[in-house]
């Protein structure tokens, strides 16, 4: 399970089977985080978007041990504020900023 927090520049990682301690914390955005998806085709793969104009996709393979940085890191022109995997050509992720959608190539 990923979360957010409010106003909070980091992605929580947590295991439903002990929800009480975060597994991951991914905290390479500089801005609140609005959105997180994770790959339709993967289980280790997850991509999160903020305020600080970034899309980030991370792998997770690495887990319980701490996750510093992202695999790839995308710059839009705005606040990144929605972001969907595609299920049909799942090397694809839409993003949307200031009344713009890009899609993205990963």
């Amino acid at each position: 399970l990923a979360t957010i927090l409010t106003d909070s520049p980091r992605t929580v990682i947590l295991d439903i089977r002990v929800p009480s301690l975060p597994v991951a914390v991914l905290g390479a955005h500089t801005a609140c985080v609005n959105m997180v998806a994770w790959a339709p085709h993967s289980s280790c793969h997850i991509c999160t978007c903020s305020d600080d104009h970034q899309a980030l996709i991370w792998d997770l393979k690495a887990m319980p041990r701490p996750i510093d940085d992202p695999i790839l890191a995308y710059n839009a022109e705005d606040h990144v504020n929605q972001l969907q995997w595609s299920s049909a050509q799942p090397d694809w992720v839409a993003i949307a900023f200031n009344r713009k959608m890009q899609i993205l190539r990963v």
